[in-house]
């Protein structure tokens, strides 16, 4: 049974693990949900495969045309919509509720917090991949692996 696969990465801050490019290999697509911190990890995940970016909140001043706070696609079916600082899904502000219900997506990727989640409320799988950047704190280092099969988008986590 075919399915699309989407790289999911955020959180960067300027370092490209050597492991991403095996991790990624298959896929069609890389979606980075902020604080990419340097440009050059643009550059070399776009020798994997194309690349859709928001910015964070490091980015600020350093970011090129295209990549903005937010940003809506469509990919392999389904309406993706991005954005660095979300929370938790669960309570989040209404301003975001507003945001997310006018886009109506099928799959919400964000970053910021270090912290991989992947939760599903209602129809919408929220979806961070968690910190391909250094170290910090006691979190892991990871990314992420939006599989689309049969058009549902399910995700996983992959620890660096």
């Amino acid at each position: 049974m075919m399915q699309d696969l989407i790289g999911i990465i955020s959180d960067t801050h300027g370092k490209f693990d050597p492991r991403i490019p095996g991790i990624f290999k298959s896929v069609s697509h890389i979606l980075h949900a902020g604080d990419i911190g340097d440009l050059r990890v643009l550059q070399q995940l776009k020798r994997i495969a194309s690349v859709s970016a928001v910015s964070g909140n490091v980015d600020e001043g350093s970011v090129p045309p295209g990549v903005d706070e937010e940003k809506t696609l469509q990919l392999c079916g389904l309406r993706i919509f991005m954005i660095h600082i979300l929370g938790n899904p669960q309570h989040l502000n209404r301003a975001l509720q507003q945001r997310i219900e006018q886009v109506q997506p099928d799959v919400v990727v964000f970053g910021h917090s270090h912290k991989p989640l992947i939760e599903r409320h209602g129809k919408v799988l929220y979806f961070n991949p968690g910190s391909a950047g250094p170290k910090r704190f006691s979190l892991p280092r990871s990314v992420g692996l939006l599989r689309i099969h049969q058009g549902k988008p399910h995700g996983e986590l992959i620890y660096l």
